[in-house]
């Protein structure tokens, strides 16, 4: 069996993003590949995906949203 599975190093160890439905103590072997360099461009279009499809005003009131920090960390009762 074989397969990908995205994890997190933190601390000393790996942490699996979605279960592995493996038997415990089951031995493994991972191989590790870091992220592949981000190409200022694709990035730029990939962000730009987020707003497709929406209205100015639409893309406006998110950005106002967004740079509001009074909404940053604020209790809801």
């Amino acid at each position: 069996m074989e397969r990908t599975v995205p994890a997190v190093y933190e601390h000393g160890v790996l942490t699996p993003l979605e279960p592995l439905d493996l038997p415990e103590r089951q031995r493994v072997i991972i191989t590790i590949h870091g992220p592949a360099p981000e190409n200022p461009d694709e990035v730029l279009a990939e962000w730009q995906q987020v707003y497709k499809g929406l209205s100015e005003a639409e893309v406006s009131e998110i950005e106002a949203i967004v740079l509001d920090r009074s909404r940053f960390m604020r209790q809801e009762s």
